[in-house]
């Protein structure tokens, strides 16, 4: 009988289950916690959520991350950081229940999972050295010692339960309250001590975000403090008639806050334009060069309006923007330093830009000195760049994918070359040259949309950046193509807007735009993804005409 009693009390019932698990999820609560404020010692980058995250980025296969884009879009990092959460929440409730029959092997798990944060952190092409594995390290002990205590604790209160059980009656007991008390009273005790454990935890992350945050704040005065100068080569006034009259239609300039964002950054990288400086350097390099951002408003400036586009972007996708840029021209400053582009007898073919958050972004040199306006731009839309938009700078090069171009919070360049090194993307299969295809997209009517029959207007835009866009046209169902009407182009380099009169009769209707460019090419007619070089196919839309 009383084996059967001792039997019964050693399983872990729904009470010792319950504060097992929250045993574990408070130890990895503190985990963050610490780990969260002692990377506002180092930096934000090196905390375990963010450099696991971005070690995942780095690992995930291209199809991968082109699927999450596409399924989440510009959430794709807030999705990612929730799922590191959710897994690591998982794993710290199985390391809790562990930790009821074997404390040191739940407490190892917990340091196990703090080595793989501290070895994520310093792998990451950003990192400054050993000092990155700390807030992994600090938290993981914290978090290991704060298991290993609470489950202690329940062994306490389990072993009481025991006891209790097997000692006799004492005379005159009755109600039995006299043998529950010490098993409640450490009961009571894991309960006070997983509070405290919480409220504490709260605490230190709370104050370690807080001094995050307060690192950026000389980065952000230093961004109010810009003033930009008029650019010695303005842009022309957009062409009264380049946006058309139809609701629905994207704006012909995207404004700062609606212009798409893309990059693998987790954090964005908060950069004092007081402090940062560009270096140039490489094959062919004659005179290398650094650049303060004064050095560069202090130049002569140029205006542009310039498409950008994320070779991200599916037929008929969002991740293509207009804005107005203001920069140096790039050729300028290579020309500067001695740089001969490949065409004309030049030992660099490539051009490797690198962001202060360890990015790199592979350029062609000879589509950078060929006269189109590639920058370093410093604002957007008449402000600074905005950060996450590459505060303090940026590179842009007209008519290619942003992959390849587009490099953000940019601090260096190299001049090499293709057969010498492979940047980011290129090593995950990406191509190394990557223009822009030819692209239009039907804005209006809306997939699925219930116009009334009559004349419907269809609208949308096109781009060909660097060639400009001849032609669009539009076909109903498996009719023939028909010419919409043009918008005004602006530049070359920007998108096109373009409208068609349909008339519509009642049922259902497929919608089809395609784009010719100048150069004669037309959009084709064939689908292919975005991996390696940009997605390519027509746009259609689908709607039932009442």
């Amino acid at each position: 009988m009383r084996t059967e009693r001792r039997a019964r009390l050693r399983r872990p019932d729904w009470w010792r289950v319950l504060a097992g698990a929250t045993s574990g999820l408070l130890a990895g609560f503190a985990a963050l916690a610490v780990a969260e404020l002692v990377s506002a010692a180092v930096r934000p980058e090196a905390g375990p959520v963010v450099a696991v995250g971005g070690a995942a980025i780095d690992r995930t296969p291209a199809p991968v991350k082109d699927w999450a884009i596409r399924e989440f879009g510009t959430n794709d990092k807030l999705v990612l950081q929730l799922g590191i959460l959710a897994v690591l929440a998982l794993l710290a409730l199985v390391l809790g229940l562990v930790a009821l029959r074997r404390r040191l092997v739940g407490a190892a798990g917990v340091l196990l999972f703090g080595v793989i944060g501290a070895l994520a952190a310093t792998g990451r092409p950003d990192a400054t050295g050993f000092r990155d594995a700390f807030p992994s390290l600090a938290g993981s002990v914290v978090g290991a010692g704060l298991l290993y205590g609470l489950s202690g604790r329940l062994a306490t209160a389990s072993a009481s339960d025991v006891d209790r059980a097997d000692a006799p009656p004492a005379s005159g007991d009755v109600s039995g309250a006299d043998r529950r008390a010490p098993a409640e009273w450490n009961r009571r005790g894991f309960v006070v001590a997983a509070a405290v454990a919480a409220a504490a935890s709260a605490g230190v992350g709370a104050l370690g975000r807080s001094l995050n945050a307060s690192q950026g704040k000389e980065a952000v005065a230093s961004r109010e403090a810009v003033e930009l100068p008029a650019p010695a080569s303005p842009a022309r006034a957009v062409p009264g008639g380049a946006q058309v009259r139809v609701p629905g239609v994207s704006s012909f300039i995207t404004s700062n806050k609606d212009f798409y964002r893309v990059d693998t950054a987790l954090v964005v990288p908060k950069v004092n334009a007081d402090t940062w400086s560009l270096r140039i350097h490489g094959e062919g390099v004659t005179r290398a060069s650094r650049l303060s951002f004064a050095d560069l408003l202090g130049r002569e400036l140029i205006e542009r309006d310039i498409t950008l586009t994320c070779v991200s972007n599916e037929v008929g996708g969002p991740y293509v923007g207009n804005a107005r840029w203001l920069g140096v021209r790039l050729a300028d400053l290579l020309t500067e330093c001695g740089v001969v582009p490949p065409s004309r007898g030049g030992p660099a073919d490539q051009l490797v830009a690198r962001s202060v958050d360890g990015m790199t972004i592979g350029t062609p040199v000879d589509d950078v000195m060929d006269g189109r306006d590639a920058m370093l731009a410093l604002g957007m839309n008449g402000r600074p760049l905005p950060f996450t938009h590459g505060f303090p700078v940026r590179m842009l090069v007209p008519g290619l994918y942003g992959y390849v171009s587009a490099c953000k919070w940019i601090e260096d360049i190299e001049l090499t070359t293709f057969d010498a090194y492979d940047p980011y993307w290129v090593k995950r299969d990406w191509a190394r040259r990557a223009p822009v295809k030819t692209q239009s997209r039907i804005d209006t009517p809306k997939p699925f949309a219930r116009p009334k029959a009559g004349t419907v207007m269809v609208a949308g835009v096109a781009w060909a950046q660097h060639r400009g866009i001849d032609k669009v046209e539009v076909r109903v169902d498996d009719g023939p193509w028909r010419s919409a009407d043009l918008a005004a182009e602006d530049t070359r380099d920007t998108w096109r807007q373009w409208s068609y009169p349909w008339r519509a009769t009642p049922g259902g209707h497929t919608l089809t735009v395609r784009a010719t460019d100048r150069t004669g090419a037309v959009q084709t007619a064939r689908r292919t993804r975005t991996i390696p070089d940009g997605a390519s196919g027509r746009h259609s839309v689908v709607v039932t005409v009442d």
